[in-house]
C-alpha cells in the first residue's frame, strides 16, 4: 500500500490481512465440500501455506496436513479410522461450519489483542471469508451456482458468533454479496468504499 498510495493505514493493512488470512481455511473447507463432499481437519496445526517472498501475503498454496476427516455415508472413505461420517449433507456442511469456527475463533482470539478492530468486525470478517470462499469454489471450478448453493447450505440462517446467513443473491449483473465486514480501503488516498461495503448500507 506504501508503494502504491504512498502511505499504509494501519487500520486497512490490519483489514487486508485478516481478510488474507481468514480465507485460508476457508477456501479448503469450501474446496473439499465442493469438490468431494468431505470435510478436512482445519486446525491451524494441520493447514500449510505458502507465502510469497515478496509483494501482497497472497497464499501461493495450501496444504491439508491431517488425516481427520468427515464425509458422507456412501464416501469410500467412511470406513477409515480417522473419518467422521455425517448423516447427510446439511450435517456435514454443519461440521464445516463448527471446524470453520473454531478456527476463526483462535484467530479472533489473537487478533483482536494486537489490532485496533473490534470482536464484532472480526467475527463478520470471517463470516465474509467463508461466504465469500463457498460461492468461489463453485465459481472457480465453472459451476458458479453450485458453490452459491453450498454457500446457502453452509450459512442457511446466522449461526452465532458468525454474524449474518448467506447474501449471496442474484442481481442483473450476476451473482453478488452485501459485505458484512469492512476492508478500510476507503482510508487510502483518493479512494471510496467499495461498491458492497456496509458502511454504505448504514449510510442509505
Amino acid at each position: 500500500m506504501a508503494g502504491t498510495y504512498g502511505e499504509a493505514p494501519r487500520r486497512t493493512a490490519i483489514a487486508y490481512v485478516m481478510s488474507w488470512y481468514l480465507r485460508i481455511p476457508a477456501y479448503v473447507g469450501a474446496a473439499m465440500l465442493f469438490h468431494e463432499r468431505r470435510v478436512p481437519s482445519l486446525h491451524p496445526e494441520d493447514l500449510a501455506v505458502r507465502l510469497p517472498s515478496q509483494g501482497r501475503p497472497n497464499p501461493q498454496a495450501i496444504a491439508v496436513l491431517g488425516d481427520d476427516i468427515a464425509c458422507l455415508p456412501l464416501d469410500p472413505l467412511r470406513t477409515q479410522p480417522q473419518a467422521t461420517v455425517a448423516d447427510d449433507e446439511r450435517a456435514l456442511a454443519g461440521v464445516l461450519r463448527a471446524r470453520y469456527t473454531a478456527h476463526a475463533a483462535r484467530f479472533v482470539r489473537a487478533y483482536r489483542s494486537i489490532g485496533p478492530l473490534g470482536t464484532r468486525t472480526l467475527w463478520a470478517a470471517a463470516t465474509d471469508a467463508l461466504d465469500d470462499c463457498l460461492w468461489w469454489a463453485g465459481r472457480d471450478c465453472g459451476d458458479e451456482g453450485a458453490g452459491v448453493a453450498d454457500a446457502t447450505l453452509v450459512l442457511e440462517s446466522a449461526f452465532a458468533p458468525l454474524t449474518s446467513p448467506s447474501t449471496v443473491h442474484a442481481t442483473d449483473e450476476g451473482w453478488q454479496r452485501d459485505r458484512q465486514s469492512c476492508c478500510f480501503t476507503y482510508l487510502l488516498p483518493e479512494r471510496e468504499e467499495c461498491a458492497g461495503c456496509p458502511r454504505r448500507r448504514r449510510a442509505g
